[in-house]
């Protein structure tokens, strides 16, 4: 697991602290557009590996924003984060692979088999409901390298096929893209039902195009 941070937290002292645990594939790139504010953003990415590689400097307040396969691994590593006063899930789940809750089986084998193909081009399009959120993609798309993408899904396969995960109620807000072409949106809401309050966004798997900035992410409702 790899880590960045999506301000200077050395500029301002700031009291707020935002844990962004990211998707499959990502780096900070694509996230430049959104406004840090009053907060800090500590991100965490690269899901090789599952121990998280800095320790957590101390704030008045923590808050916790998932996307994606973040939404699993943040889940997976709880115990060793700190007490938050709100904990966002967006357009993932704790199941990760599964078909009725999380990405269906069929569906993730087929990702893996091709992703050294749909990593250069496919995958990224599938992202968004509109072509012209996937033209502002390309203005800072992602820097990492195709082998090491790969590598990382090839882990997390291997990971999860082995991980024995029962969900005990932790989410606070789950935000579910209407348009979601990778973790299938009928799924996403059957999984929130009774375990979190849901959000219904217009737009795809990739929403952050929604926001101006972290702020709006903690004050969607």
């Amino acid at each position: 697991m790899q880590y960045y941070w999506l301000n200077d937290r050395n500029k301002e002292n700031r009291k707020k602290l935002i844990i962004f645990f990211c998707g499959w594939s990502f780096d900070n790139y694509p996230f430049k557009t959104l406004d840090c504010g009053d907060y800090d953003i500590l991100m965490f990415y690269d899901y090789k590996n599952h121990n998280i590689p800095i320790e957590i400097p101390q704030y008045e307040e923590y808050y916790l924003v998932t996307w994606s396969m973040g939404v699993y691994i943040a889940y997976l590593l709880k115990d060793m984060l700190p007490d938050f006063k709100l904990k966002i899930a967006i357009n993932g789940t704790p199941f990760p692979i599964h078909n009725e809750l999380g990405i269906p089986e069929r569906t993730f084998e087929l990702t893996l088999r091709n992703v050294d193909t749909g990593l250069r081009g496919k995958f990224q399009r599938n992202l968004f409901k509109e072509e012209k959120d996937y033209e502002k993609y390309l203005q800072n798309p992602v820097q990492r390298k195709i082998p090491e993408q790969a590598q990382e899904l090839r882990d997390l396969k291997d990971f999860i096929s082995k991980a024995d995960i029962s969900y005990e109620k932790y989410y606070d807000r789950a935000i579910i893209s209407e348009t979601d072409k990778i973790v299938p949106t009928k799924n996403q809401v059957n999984c929130w039902k009774n375990r979190a309050s849901v959000i219904m966004l217009d737009s795809g798997h990739f929403p952050f195009y929604s926001f101006n900035g972290w702020d709006d992410i903690l004050k969607c409702n």
